[in-house]
């Protein structure tokens, strides 16, 4: 399979598919993280040799417009000259000492200025040990183990979490990955997304005994998906009403959809946030923050373990500082409102110019197009839609110089970088990519 990927890939991008050729030989599937294959699209990865601004560059010499932005964090767009400032300067001191600096306070303190509901913070490496980790507190500090999680929404790779729902509603969940234990998986209840009354039932089947509810306030993992009304509001008064400890996996939305992320942009607070992905302004680097009660029984003081030699890295807690100053700057989050409320409108016009029906989902800076007639509101709306017309669609954009997500349930990322031109040179191109749909 893979050599009959590489073949149709062997023309128009020759030297990524002599990288990928080498890479295979190394690599388990040629890649160190599974969608960057391309399988979601029927192609071979594109290599990429670099990156400015809103563009990247690839092996094969070709530019293109990025939405995909590192899957998120670059949401000042690529080597913005002030992080890679603050890099340079934080590495010439030295990479790691795996002692406190005065760095990770810094950081600590923007965090918990933005969030109203953050009062500490633990700074990690990785959106899946941020997760990981308030999925440990959660239990700890409520001494129960069950968790709720939604269908559709993605928390990482760790064992609990790579689970899909049960036979019936709310039932504990089953594996979704070989290597996951069965009595892991059985802690874990997953609900659909969106679905209020499938939360109650939760609640009701599971009285007393559960940790925690988690959740992605927007969800990005599906594509985007946003919150029917009531939802969030909801879910927060059954954790209240219960002692039930509300996790927002805001790894995506956190510094996103506003600095104090989705629970700013809605107005809800959860007990403990995960963040990631733009707080580490490219590099690896990520938090888990909540109220002082609950963080303070982690390690040292608490009962809780948790380490890590590169946590808190100090080239990474520099790159964060660096974007973390400029996403305070007023004006930032109108800019990326603009830009992607002109984005939505263009492709919508140009969809329905060529007689292709699409339902646009965006909140903020993050949007997916899908292929339906129908809203998707659900991780089973999304499951429905087109997914032959997205990869059409897909290899269209790509060969008109635009980088979008090689698979249908994720988001396109707007920067800062972004300009006028850069969405309307992509509405046209996606006027040529609908067109051939069409057709």
């Amino acid at each position: 399979m893979m050599a009959g990927v590489m073949e149709e890939n062997q023309n128009r991008y020759r030297e990524s598919a002599r990288a990928f050729a080498e890479a295979c030989q190394v690599l388990p599937g040629g890649v160190n993280s599974p969608v960057r294959a391309f399988g979601g699209v029927n192609m071979g990865p594109v290599f990429i040799a670099g990156a400015k601004g809103s563009k990247i560059f690839c092996l094969d010499g070709n530019e293109y417009i990025d939405y995909v932005g590192s899957w998120g964090p670059m949401i000042l767009g690529h080597a913005h000259p002030s992080v890679i400032h603050a890099v340079e300067a934080a590495a010439r001191k030295g990479a790691s000492f795996g002692a406190p600096t005065l760095a990770e306070t810094a950081l600590a303190q923007k965090i918990i200025a933005a969030f109203d509901s953050i009062e500490k913070v633990r700074l990690l490496s990785s959106g899946t040990e941020a997760v990981m980790t308030a999925i440990r507190l959660a239990r700890g500090y409520t001494k129960k183990d069950i968790i709720i999680k939604m269908a559709g929404c993605y928390h990482g790779h760790s064992d609990s979490l790579l689970v899909a729902a049960g036979s019936g509603l709310a039932e504990s969940a089953i594996a979704s990955s070989a290597g996951v234990p069965d009595s892991v998986a059985k802690l874990t209840v997953v609900v659909p997304y969106n679905d209020i009354e499938a939360v109650k039932a939760a609640f009701a089947k599971h009285k007393g005994k559960i940790a925690a509810v988690l959740v992605e306030p927007v969800g990005a993992n599906m594509g985007v998906v946003p919150p029917v009304a009531g939802y969030l509001e909801t879910i927060r008064e059954l954790c209240t009403a219960d002692e039930v400890l509300l996790i927002f996996d805001e790894v995506i939305t956190g510094f996103r959809l506003a600095l104090g992320g989705a629970q700013e942009r809605f107005g809800i607070k959860a007990d403990l946030t995960c963040l990631g992905k733009i707080i580490g302004g490219g590099l690896p680097a990520a938090a888990v923050g909540g109220r002082a009660d609950i963080m303070d029984i982690l390690a040292p003081t608490g009962p809780v373990y948790q380490a890590g030699t590169l946590s808190g890295n100090p080239i990474a807690t520099a790159a964060a500082n660096a974007t973390l100053d400029i996403l305070a700057e007023e004006g930032c989050y109108e800019k990326l409102e603009s830009s992607a409320a002109m984005l939505e409108a263009g492709l919508a016009e140009a969809a329905k110019d060529a007689g292709v029906v699409v339902s646009i989902n965006r909140v903020g800076s993050i949007q997916s197009c899908f292929f339906t007639d129908q809203p998707v509101r659900t991780f089973a709306d999304v499951q429905s839609t087109d997914i032959q017309r997205f990869k059409k669609f897909f290899a269209g954009m790509l060969g008109r110089g635009i980088y979008l997500a090689p698979s249908a349930y994720e988001a396109m990322f707007i920067s800062l970088a972004h300009s006028t031109d850069d969405i309307e040179r992509t509405i046209e191109a996606a006027r040529g990519s609908f067109r051939e749909i069409g057709e």
